[in-house]
């Protein structure tokens, strides 16, 4: 650790951040990750054994990416050296490089920690391809951002993927309690004040240990309550990056809440992104297309709740517009479901696809001209609203292609009714036609 100091210009007792005084000293001491380090986990089999191996460290900030790779260097005794993504560069990796090259002829190996290491471009992700085949470095590269989109397949195949999880409540709360150790007394909270601070972390272990150090400085005569605690500290932002994955995994989360018809885990997936300044406009489009996609026909008010919602958002603005996204959300989550129009499209996309481009049945076609009419355009073609039932039951697929049935309305909400006029014209389709109807009405 002095030789950390030295290198930074710091002298070991120069002023440093609470987070940085109580890093752990051995994995045993790091919080919330025993899945990767315990005995039995990846970490705690490679230490076994003896043989160091390149990771990628996926997770968010203040999980231990930095601190367990900082570990693992002492753990195989390999010299330590870090690089940070964001500000370097080509030559800053070839530096790295040949150093690493240099101790290895003395017997020293070097465990090379790559911070953020999806910001290299594909070609700087390239470069370290050779430096793992032949044990160069050990490489530990760590990154907020899912490895499956952001790293190269050829170092993902060279690494392994291990994923660190947001410190829960205990966690945090040991973390809190080292604090108090090292400032031997207690901070001056409150029981209900002590969970508004974990909840404020939001799992990140060390924007906690900075809110602890805030709270340690602080000359209080009474423990601060969780009204108390707010306006002394500084509330953190919600960790939510609307470029990247956690934008994608709570689109998710809330789309599949209302498909699943959960409105209480809906409201709080869109209470979130709007927390994390997500668009309400994105929020309106998403809402729109779970009204077509997921409900569909089973409550055709659906789609006009939705469009209404996305209209009086554009009228009222944030905070107020707000609620009629939240109205919309609540109607689409304990609507009736059904794809069945998503499906059928789908199967109709196919089947246009696979037959070409064939001509509609001549009955069917216009007849403006005497040629067209001398073609047989037009010829035979019953009026449906002249025809008994108001239905006619001619064929309106090509000639060339048998009848298919896409479209099957489920047994829900206002598709139950569709569902009994389709069963009720097949059957009159059957007896125009004197044939029977495939059971089914054919493919779906």
């Amino acid at each position: 650790m002095s030789d950390l100091f030295g290198a930074a210009g710091l002298e070991k007792d120069a002023p440093r951040p609470l987070a940085d005084r109580l890093r752990p000293q051995s994995l045993s001491e790091v919080v919330g990750q025993d899945h990767i380090i315990g005995p039995d986990a990846p970490l705690g089999r490679m230490i076994a054994a003896g043989r160091p191996a390149s990771i990628i460290l996926w997770g968010p900030p203040g999980t231990g990416k930095t601190t367990i790779a900082r570990l693992l260097s002492g753990v195989f005794n390999l010299h330590f050296e870090q690089l940070s993504a964001v500000f370097s560069g080509v030559a800053d990796l070839k530096k790295a490089f040949e150093a690493a090259r240099q101790r290895r002829r003395l017997g020293q190996g070097t465990l090379l920690f790559v911070d953020e290491i999806h910001r290299f471009n594909r070609g700087q992700q390239d470069s370290f391809l050779p430096v793992m085949e032949d044990g160069t470095v050990t490489l530990v590269g760590a990154t907020t951002e899912n490895p499956s989109f952001e790293l190269n397949g050829a170092v993902l195949s060279r690494a392994q993927v291990l994923v660190l999880c947001r410190l829960t409540d205990d966690a945090l709360e040991t973390l809190i309690a080292r604090a108090e150790g090292y400032y031997k007394r207690k901070l001056p909270l409150t029981d209900d004040a002590r969970g508004s601070l974990r909840a404020m972390a939001d799992g990140d272990g060390r924007y906690l240990l900075n809110l602890v150090e805030e709270i340690a400085a602080l000359k209080v005569a009474q423990p601060l309550d969780s009204a108390g605690l707010a306006q002394a500290v500084q509330k953190r932002a919600p960790i939510y990056d609307k470029g990247r994955e956690e934008h994608y995994n709570l689109i998710s989360a809330f789309h599949k809440s209302i498909r699943g018809s959960d409105p209480d885990a809906a409201l709080y997936w869109l209470a979130r992104m709007l927390a994390g300044g997500e668009h309400p406009l994105y929020i309106a489009r998403r809402i729109v297309r779970a009204a077509v996609e997921d409900i569909g026909l089973a409550d055709p008010e659906a789609v006009h709740q939705a469009l209404a919602a996305k209209d009086v958002f554009d009228f009222l603005g944030p905070p107020e517009g707000e609620l009629a996204l939240a109205q919309a959300v609540l109607y689409l989550a304990t609507a009736p479901k059904s794809n069945a129009v998503y499906t059928a499209f789908g199967a109709a996309k196919r089947a246009a696809a696979e037959h070409g481009s064939l001509m509609p049945p001549a009955h069917i076609l216009n007849a403006p001209t005497k040629l067209m009419k001398s073609l047989g355009y037009g010829s035979g073609y019953e009026y449906d609203h002249s025809a008994q039932d108001g239905f006619s039951g001619q064929n309106y697929f090509p000639d060339a292609m048998a009848r298919e049935q896409f479209y099957a309305p489920a047994e829900r909400g206002f598709e139950k009714e569709v569902a009994k006029r389709l069963a009720y014209w097949s059957k009159l389709r059957t007896q125009k036609s004197g044939a029977k109807e495939p059971e089914g009405g054919g493919s779906q």
